[in-house]
């Protein structure tokens, strides 16, 4: 009998949906006016009322939501900024959706143009870094992503 340990990591997210807007709108709205469409209960401030998100547009910059009082609360950093095309976030939120810098998934949003407008490709990995509640996480935050993801999508189809 052979002794073998095995891990299991859990599937990444992953969702492509096609967005009625030209590539540039798409990876705008997504990039550049995320508090615009972000479900603003979807909020890691305690004490105030999330106003805004915020992707800074270059490579080591910061993903942070920004609460009515002023206060700037840390998401995670941005690894890659490259409009139209590609995002690429790191997601430093525990699974208890507290900041923690030594801890990252990885976010990743492609942009592909379209006769129509725009195919989005979102990907959410590394979900094994969760620990052992990772797949139970998986779940909700795939159900998350896919109500986010349609809010984002009425935000760029409008006129």
């Amino acid at each position: 009998m052979n002794d073998v340990s095995q891990r299991i990591a859990p599937a990444a997210i992953r969702k492509t949906i096609d967005v009625k807007a030209p590539v540039d709108r798409a990876f705008a709205v997504f990039a550049a006016h995320m508090g615009d469409w972000w479900h603003k209960e979807h909020s890691i401030a305690r004490d105030t009322t999330q106003v805004d998100v915020v992707i800074e547009p270059h490579a080591g910059g910061r993903w942070y939501e920004k609460g009515a009082d002023g206060s700037e609360h840390p998401w995670g950093r941005v690894i890659a900024y490259e409009p139209p095309g590609r995002l690429l976030l790191a997601w430093q939120l525990t699974k208890e959706f507290v900041y923690d810098p030594n801890y990252e998934t990885t976010v990743e949003v492609r942009f592909e143009e379209t006769t129509d407008g725009t195919r989005v490709h979102f990907e959410h990995r590394d979900l094994e870094r969760m620990g052992a509640d990772a797949v139970e996480m998986l779940e909700g935050m795939d159900g998350g992503w896919g109500m986010l993801l349609d809010l984002f999508k009425n935000e760029a189809e409008r006129s």
